[in-house]
């Protein structure tokens, strides 16, 4: 008891010696309360976003003129033939399995700067295809540039196994007859599935194999001088160019695979085709606009 009563009296002169005495109390514990504030300041800023993702879309829709079917590309594609394209499909899927893409996958394997010369070689030799539709298609400066890319590779960088003009900014702009026949009013025509080959069109098929007699025809250094050779020489150019497709059958993860390629290369050479027709002409150096 003397114990505690010498406590109460330090504490009583402590007080004397500060001044007061102040007694303090915890606020009652009300978590009910406090969820309901906090409930009620969620439910605000919720309705302030909403209300500003509203503004904003608002504010959007009013900028931007409304989409209309017209602003989307059909799906519909010219296909006649689509039972024969189908079938023609299927074998080049299994083909390409079993035989083109194992062989393009090996290609691969090859020592890098010997892959860049064998298509650094065939991009060479379709220069001189480059140079004749380019000037058919009345673009001439094209062509001009194609006669230089392929003079400068096939002196300099050792019959084209080396790129040396575009290291001269002289890039490739490869083109066919394909091209020139669309260059000239020609429509793709129905939609066509080439074996061994892939998709196309009416138009591109007589643009491809034109290509390819025309390859024949011209013979640059008696490449193609006999048969043998001629077949060798194709079967690399498609390794190669297969070797640098990244493309796979039946690995889009779409169940409409065919549909999809037809519709999107199909849309893709309408697209080039508006391009080329809408390309503007070189302008002429001192002559003015117009004139």
């Amino acid at each position: 008891m003397k114990a505690l009563a010498c406590v109460l009296a330090a504490g009583l002169l402590a007080g004397c010696a500060v001044g007061r005495v102040e007694l303090r109390t915890l606020a009652p514990d009300r978590p009910a309360a406090a969820n309901a504030a906090a409930a009620e300041r969620y439910a605000a800023f919720a309705q302030a976003a909403e209300a500003d993702a509203q503004a904003t879309k608002e504010a959007r829709a009013a900028e931007l003129p409304p989409v209309t079917p017209a602003d989307a590309p059909s799906l519909r594609t010219y296909d006649p033939w689509e039972r024969m394209n189908r079938f023609t499909y299927r074998f080049n899927a299994r083909f390409d399995e079993a035989v083109f893409f194992p062989v393009a996958n090996a290609y691969r394997r090859m020592p890098l700067p010997l892959q860049r010369g064998v298509h650094n070689f065939f991009g060479n030799l379709g220069e001189l295809n480059s140079v004749v539709n380019f000037a058919l298609q009345g673009r001439l400066i094209y062509s001009a540039r194609s006669i230089g890319r392929f003079l400068i590779n096939t002196t300099v960088g050792i019959g084209g196994l080396l790129d040396v003009a575009a290291k001269l900014r002289l890039s490739a702009a490869a083109t066919g007859l394909g091209t020139t026949l669309a260059k000239w009013g020609m429509q793709p025509g129905p939609y066509l599935v080439i074996p061994f080959v892939g998709p196309s069109t009416l138009r591109d098929g007589i643009g491809f194999f034109g290509d390819i007699g025309a390859a024949w025809a011209v013979d640059i250094g008696g490449l193609y001088d006999s048969s043998g050779r001629s077949w060798a020489l194709g079967t690399v150019n498609a390794i190669d160019q297969r070797a640098n497709i990244d493309f796979r059958y039946y690995e889009t993860g779409s169940a409409f695979e065919y549909e999809a390629v037809r519709f999107l290369y199909v849309r893709r050479r309408l697209i080039e085709d508006e391009g080329l027709r809408r390309a503007p002409q070189p302008r002429v150096p001192g002559k003015a606009a117009g004139q």
